[in-house]
């Protein structure tokens, strides 16, 4: 069951004054990779086939998921009115895609296919929630929150089955980490870029994957704040099977923020070189 309807929305409230255009490009992207998430309900559908109870929580999940990118391209084109969500998302349907027949998950487990699922919610649980404080656009904003608040129910629905596999799979600590530390850095890969691309440029314009992820993280970092970053840790540190909010914690909060701005600074420069 939705815990919000994208109807219900105030989107008399729409102000075209406050839109920040330097961020509308990673809300279109993100409104096409959030309305993907059936493609994902039907791989888990697969991976989980002897789990009837996961495979209805992975259904439900893909309809709020869709909302999710249904709120966001709805709001990007009011932001602009030439721009088409529908068929934007059917170019990047064209341009990205997941193995839909495989039955087998491609982190080697049950267990490890959910705590990848729960890095994923973390990641989306703090961009909304760092999105919504960075934006001044009081629709955008209110959308936002609502995503985030959904994406940490996501999280919990995960790390709850996360938990049922691990008592059957024994995946030790390390082999948890590897796995979570893997998916993480997969965020610069072409899911991204190509949502990018296909919503972004035009057409006759060749796909650079490169150049596109800079493009895309460019901006979607400089919105995160100290904040963000140490409850995306303390849910990392949480799946991984580490307790939180310890000295541990702490130099991690502050060696990931240091990070994220070195690598902001990084594809603010790649993105001015290319598009010189």
């Amino acid at each position: 069951m939705k815990h919000w309807n994208i109807d219900d929305l105030d989107w008399a409230s729409f102000d075209p004054t406050k839109v920040n255009h330097d961020l509308l490009p990673i809300i279109k992207a993100a409104s096409v990779v959030e309305r993907n998430s059936l493609d994902y309900s039907s791989y888990l559908n697969h991976v989980f086939s002897g789990d009837p109870d996961f495979q209805l929580a992975a259904d439900h999940w893909a309809v709020e998921e869709v909302q999710h990118g249904d709120a966001l391209g709805r709001w990007a084109m009011l932001a602009d009115p030439t721009w088409d969500y529908l068929a934007a998302f059917e170019r990047y349907r064209k341009k990205f895609s997941i193995d839909l027949d495989t039955t087998t998950s491609v982190r080697g487990s049950h267990t490890g296919e959910l705590i990848a699922r729960c890095m994923v919610e973390t990641g989306t649980s703090s961009f909304y929630s760092a999105l919504a404080d960075a934006v001044e656009e009081p629709l955008l904003k209110a959308i936002c929150k609502q995503i985030a608040a959904d994406e940490y129910r996501h999280f919990k629905l995960f790390y709850d089955h996360m938990h049922r596999y691990l008592k059957r799979e024994k995946l030790g600590a390390f082999s948890r980490a590897r796995i979570a530390l893997g998916r993480v850095t997969e965020s610069e890969d072409d899911e991204l870029a190509s949502a990018y691309y296909t919503t972004n440029d035009p057409e006759n314009l060749p796909y650079d994957r490169k150049r596109c992820i800079a493009a895309y993280m460019s901006r979607a970092m400089s919105v995160y704040q100290r904040r963000h970053l140490d409850r995306a840790i303390g849910m990392i540190f949480k799946t991984i099977g580490i307790r939180p909010h310890g000295r541990l914690h702490a130099l991690v909060c502050s060696a990931t923020f240091f990070l994220v701005r070195y690598r902001q600074r990084m594809f603010v420069r790649e993105n001015a070189r290319v598009t010189v």
